[in-house]
């Protein structure tokens, strides 16, 4: 397995809860720490439903690992920022058997 080419600065946030002033709340995003990373697509899916053409097209994003429990180690729920665009980090798995670096499975977040 050839090493990654970590040649893309990605911002790590995680969801914080904010009082709305209306006795709920909302959601921000904290800034965690920057990461370098490389970032591949995935096989991408089309497909229709009433008259609109949806598709998807997965990604996975490698960092260097960080230790279990560190803020530098991405999760589940939070996301990566580069520049405009955004990353869903769906899940995370360890890339390789020395635990050097992770793979972050993602999905670009699109605003209409």
């Amino acid at each position: 397995m050839s090493l990654p080419l970590l040649n893309r600065k990605l911002v790590l946030e995680a969801a914080v809860r904010t009082p709305d002033l209306s006795g709920g709340y909302g959601t921000a995003w904290q800034p965690l720490g920057t990461l370098w990373a490389e970032i591949r697509a995935g096989s991408g899916t089309a497909r229709g439903a009433n008259g609109l053409a949806l598709s998807r097209v997965p990604l996975r994003i490698t960092v260097r690992a960080a230790p279990a429990g560190s803020d530098a180690r991405p999760v589940a729920g939070q996301r990566f920022r580069e520049g405009a665009r955004v990353y869903a980090i769906v899940a995370v798995a360890e890339r390789d058997g020395g635990a050097r670096f992770l793979t972050c499975h993602a999905e670009e977040e699109r605003t209409a």
